[in-house]
């Protein structure tokens, strides 16, 4: 993995106080923590909005996450390609269907340590149902998976509970719709339904 700004610590403990006071300007609070484990998967819901990756770097830098997330391979060309990447970004080009979910499983394996955020709706683009990606690399990498969710609503981020895969797609979703579905997102109608193809 790249270097990252997590891996300096005493830029994240000089960045935490102004985000701590930027998340509390804009109204927003924190519900819960993050759980104390080496490696797992962030389910952040729902994305529906830009807006998502501010808020979501503010709990980084208030809460001292060292994490990883996916994004668009176009956000990661010049200008900011090399700031997104030092924030923790990793590019998927979803044109090609190069087993993603396999390489990040291996990626979790070479690693002692590794936090990785996986919107399950993959992007900001309207989708009837979530995608499974977040739960086979949770599975395949055998680390549990922390639901966040983001809800405007009432401006909360909740850190929820850790669930681990057990196989059972269906059983396993129980908890996990439970949790996410009061959470309103930014654009509410942008929201896909807590589901699974």
């Amino acid at each position: 993995m790249q270097r990252t700004l997590f891996e300096n610590r005493f830029l994240m403990g000089v960045l935490s106080r102004p985000a701590t006071f930027m998340m509390r300007r804009a109204g927003w609070r924190i519900e819960g923590q993050p759980p104390a484990l080496p490696k797992y998967v962030i389910v952040g819901a729902p994305h529906t909005s830009n807006w998502d990756f501010l808020v979501m770097l503010g709990v980084v830098l208030t809460v001292g996450i060292e994490m990883f997330w996916l994004g668009k391979h176009t956000l990661f060309k010049p200008p900011l390609g090399g700031l997104f990447r030092w924030l923790g970004g990793i590019p998927v080009d979803r044109r090609q269907a190069n087993g993603l979910v396999d390489q990040l499983v291996d990626v979790f394996h070479a690693h002692e340590k590794l936090v990785l955020v996986v919107p399950p709706e993959g992007s900001r683009k309207k989708l009837k149902t979530w995608k499974s990606g977040f739960y086979h690399i949770a599975r395949g990498a055998q680390v549990p998976m922390a639901l966040v969710a983001m809800d405007y609503g009432r401006k909360v981020v909740g850190f929820g509970p850790v669930v681990t895969p057990t196989g059972d797609l269906e059983a396993d979703m129980v908890s996990i719709r439970s949790f996410f579905a009061s959470a309103v997102g930014k654009f509410p109608h942008e929201a896909a339904q807590i589901a699974l193809k």
